[in-house]
């Protein structure tokens, strides 16, 4: 079938949206009409090439490039259509997308583990992790997506292992932004730091990660919450979701800080920064107490080796530096249990949407997310009643 696509066709150009080609789903694979797509950061990593693997990694999947890629991998939708052999979702239900699948039998996800799960190493390129074989096309050219995803696709073909079976009252709209940004950022605070009652946060980036993370150390009991970014708008929001104070960076954080913990310092630092870079771990440290958990959070480039950090500091006060992904938490879990907090009103969601976007609009989307005019945007396919 046809249906339509925000495509890049290599990196560092624009999202076009294109009619692509869409095969039946083959076993284990399912069809899902989308209602919304979230406009995460990380899209713009992979557009930009910050994080397509080296030539030789993509040589022993038999790729010569990523591109073109369909983006996209927040969202939720209705499922339209099964294949053979699932067993997880049926036609009619809603669910959640997950960037990282959980097959449920390896290693880690038998663990407890399924942001581990092995069928990540997927994630980034290559055809259908069911059978080696491509589903979606432009022209004679095979499309990869996204995470094996694709949101940004008026109807995409996908492994049933990444999605997320939601209740049937499941708000769409919340699910998408829950299925990636909020559900990491929250995560990160609450199962990779542990954060605890009484504890101090810091939070370096307030997007839609990072308003996950602020809500986490809310919900968490923190004492303070202290929002760093350097647009005045995104502290104003997240003021309105859980930030006791705020920052334009860290080194304006760092005094603010001295002041509100007595000079004890912050017990989390939450890395959540549009892009992760080696020179902001050494003042993520500093502005950590004795025994601080610093959680890198956001996307780094692939390649990035180089990390500023004062190791006899990092050993003398004991403090742990923390990588996450889907903030340590199994999609499974943490979706669900978001989305109910949501529909207690507990969560905050509707309130970190700036702007809604046609998929024609995905590059605009991004363009007002660079020029900070968007905390989180959301692309709204107009299928959800």
């Amino acid at each position: 079938m046809k249906t339509r696509a925000a495509v890049c066709h290599e990196a560092n150009t624009p999202w076009e949206t294109e009619e692509i080609e869409i095969d039946d789903p083959h076993a284990h694979e399912v069809r899902v009409q989308m209602a919304y797509a979230g406009m995460c950061q990380s899209d713009e990593h992979l557009r930009l090439g910050d994080i397509s693997p080296p030539p030789e990694l993509l040589g022993l999947m038999g790729l010569e490039s990523m591109f073109p890629v369909i983006g996209g991998h927040e969202g939720s939708g209705v499922v339209t259509e099964v294949g053979p052999e699932v067993q997880h979702v049926a036609v009619g239900d809603r669910v959640a997308v997950a960037f990282i699948p959980s097959c449920g039998v390896c290693y880690w996800c038998s663990s407890g583990r399924q942001n581990l799960c092995d069928l990540g190493a997927h994630t980034l390129a290559g055809p259908m992790i069911s059978d080696g074989t491509w589903r979606h096309h432009l022209g004679e050219t095979n499309l990869g997506r996204m995470c094996q995803l694709g949101t940004f696709a008026e109807t995409m073909v996908v492994h049933e292992a990444s999605l997320v079976k939601i209740a049937p009252d499941a708000p769409l709209k919340a699910a998408a932004l829950i299925s990636c940004g909020i559900s990491t950022g929250f995560g990160a605070v609450t199962d990779r730091a542990s954060t605890r009652p009484g504890e101090v946060v810091v939070v370096v980036g307030c997007g839609g990660v990072g308003s996950g993370a602020l809500q986490g150390a809310r919900l968490a009991g923190a004492r303070a919450i202290v929002a760093v970014d350097p647009v005045p708008f995104k502290i104003d929001q997240a003021k309105k979701i859980g930030a006791t104070h705020g920052a334009a960076s860290m080194e304006e954080a760092l005094p603010l800080v001295v002041e509100i913990t007595q000079g004890r310092m912050a017990d989390v630092v939450v890395l959540t920064p549009e892009t992760l870079t080696g020179d902001l771990i050494a003042p993520a440290c500093q502005l950590g107490s004795k025994d601080a958990r610093i959680v890198a959070t956001a996307i780094a480039p692939i390649g990035q080796m180089d990390v500023q950090l004062n190791l006899f500091n990092l050993a003398m006060y004991n403090q742990s530096l923390l990588g996450t992904v889907f903030g340590s938490a199994s999609p499974r879990v943490q979706v669900p249990r978001l989305i109910s907090l949501y529909q207690n009103g507990q969560l905050d969601i509707d309130e970190l949407i700036t702007n809604e976007y046609t998929i024609d609009q995905v590059q605009q989307g991004y363009d007002d997310l660079h020029a900070g005019r968007n905390v989180r945007g959301v692309v709204n396919f107009g299928t959800d009643s």
